[in-house]
């Protein structure tokens, strides 16, 4: 149980993966855009996380703060992604600090999940 219980955390890393990769090249190739591939990588990590959040077979307590923290700092980045994609398809562009926001909310979300114990 506890294999299963870790291909689902690097499913969950590969979500964050997945959505900071596609912002990094957005924010390093110049356009400053939300893309498709960020909300698929958002919904991954989100869907990992949920599962993970389930106390199955496991001999330790979950640390409930830390899946809070996380789940709230993943609604803001899908609010975001959100709010900017409507936006763009109205024809406006993101806000830079909207824009940069989801990157560095979605580097400090992994770092929560590696180190936070």
């Amino acid at each position: 149980m506890e294999t299963l219980r870790h291909i689902v955390l690097f499913v969950h890393l590969i979500g964050f993966a997945v959505l900071f990769g596609a912002w990094a090249v957005q924010a390093f190739g110049g356009k400053r855009e939300f893309t498709r591939l960020m909300s698929i990588g958002m919904t991954i990590a989100a869907v990992a996380g949920l599962a993970l959040a389930a106390p199955w077979g496991i001999e330790y307590d979950l640390n409930y703060v830390k899946i809070g923290v996380k789940l709230v700092v993943l609604l803001v980045i899908g609010a975001l992604l959100g709010i900017g994609t409507a936006r763009q398809k109205r024809g406006a562009g993101v806000p830079a600090a909207m824009f940069w926001l989801v990157g560095i909310l979605t580097a400090a979300n992994a770092a929560i999940a590696v180190i936070w114990r």
